[in-house]
């Protein structure tokens, strides 16, 4: 995937493949971020557009 395109995506698809790469190729969301150049408020503020809160403690969105 091409993270820089994050922005555009529907967030109901990205919400998937942001919780998969947390959970089988990320320590947490800000490593995620930091791995593929992304800027963590705009994907946090993309996800809530869909509805989606980031659960820290159990590294996902929901």
């Amino acid at each position: 995937m091409d993270w820089s395109q994050y922005a555009t995506m529907d967030p109901h698809l990205l919400v998937g493949l942001v919780n998969t790469e947390l959970r089988n190729h990320s320590d947490s969301l800000e490593d995620l971020c930091r791995t593929h150049d992304v800027e963590q408020d705009g994907l946090v503020a993309h996800l809530a557009t869909g509805g989606y809160d980031y659960m820290p403690e159990q590294k996902k969105f929901r």
